[in-house]
């Protein structure tokens, strides 16, 4: 078993013949992916969460699992150039430990890179999961060809990832791109971060769906889909929507308003040339959330930021199975202009 504090890993240009290992660390699922250098996937498996007596423990069987997957496409450890690693927050400024992560309590300050590291004798680099997504989409999905891009995920909460210049920005402790914590409305509704107001409190699945269990009426079709009131979700808004429904309509109207004000105050602040919305914009899709978002937001803009693009995730689905690899370039690019 691998110790704390790992052995410096194998040099990036010592390593085999381009292929990159992907891993996603999610509450509840665990995405494994392998690419070739051309970026097409060779293999990629998904995994319940572990939940182990201990990190130690649920590193080991990831170790394990990474290896039967390599094993399956005829590959080892030495074929990888790098691997990376889309992992929940919080983590520390330096990306080298996880401390205390909502849904995985007993990983507190896990040494993630150095313990991976060491286990599989590779390159690892890894990044917070808004952070990974944007260099997903960055580099396999909708922020192609774009050098100043945000993307927001819309999902359990709200939060996103900067590329600026071509470049991942973390700011100067690691924070950068917790969009869901800007202030929506002065002491607005609780935010599960503790704070008042904030655009996640309004935006974010979880708080949503707390909003519907109080407020669908009996007689609404996104009750009915639901079937039940603790089990209303977003999903049943937008298939209610769909169909017409006045209350569900009414619903989404006052997520687009206030998804339209978050997006003022990104483009305001960072004037970036394409914003990517995912998991409820994305599933929403044009006509019910794009296309009047769209309108809202440039209608608040000042003429020459008008232009800005603003579109749904390309990846859907393979977004965990793209996250650990774009973080693995990202990396290998950053030791790159380091050297």
């Amino acid at each position: 078993m691998a110790r704390d504090s790992a052995a410096a890993p194998p040099a990036l240009a010592a390593r085999g013949a381009g292929f990159r290992l992907g891993i996603d660390i999610g509450g509840s699922k665990v995405a494994l992916a392998v690419a070739g250098a051309d970026g097409r996937l060779r293999a990629s498996r998904r995994l319940p969460a572990p939940q182990r007596a201990s990190w130690r423990e649920d590193l080991a069987w990831l170790a394990g699992e990474v290896r039967a997957l390599l094993a399956d496409c005829g590959l080892g450890t030495a074929d990888l150039a790098s691997a990376g690693v889309a992992a929940p927050g919080p983590m520390d400024a330096a990306r080298e430990r996880l401390l205390r992560p909502p849904n995985l309590p007993h990983w507190d300050a896990v040494p993630l890179r150095a313990w991976l590291a060491e286990a599989l004798r590779l390159p690892v680099f890894v990044e917070n999961d808004a952070n990974a997504a944007a260099l997903a989409e960055w580099h396999y999905g909708a922020g192609r060809g774009a050098q100043d891009l945000v993307y927001l995920t819309l999902s359990t909460g709200v939060g996103g990832g900067i590329i600026a210049g071509g470049r991942l920005q973390r700011g100067a402790r690691g924070s950068a791109g917790e969009f869901g914590h800007l202030p929506a409305e002065w002491q607005g509704e609780a935010c599960a971060c503790g704070l008042r107001g904030c655009f996640e409190a309004y935006l974010g699945g979880a708080a949503w769906s707390r909003r519907l269990a109080r407020l669908a009426p009996d007689a609404s079709l996104v009750l009915a889909l639901a079937g039940q009131r603790d089990a209303l979700r977003p999903e049943h808004v937008l298939a209610a929507a769909a169909r017409g429904d006045a209350f569900a309509r009414a619903e989404l109207a006052r997520w687009n308003h206030y998804l339209a004000r978050l997006l003022v105050q990104v483009t305001f602040a960072l004037d970036p040339e394409r914003i990517v919305l995912g998991t409820i914009a994305s599933a929403a899709g044009e006509a019910l959330c794009l296309g009047p978002v769209r309108q809202a937001l440039r209608a608040a803009l000042w003429p020459p930021l008008r232009g800005i693009e603003v579109c749904a995730s390309g990846l859907g689905a393979e977004l965990p199975a793209r996250a650990g690899l774009a973080v693995a370039l990202a990396g290998e690019a950053e030791l790159s202009r380091a050297s």
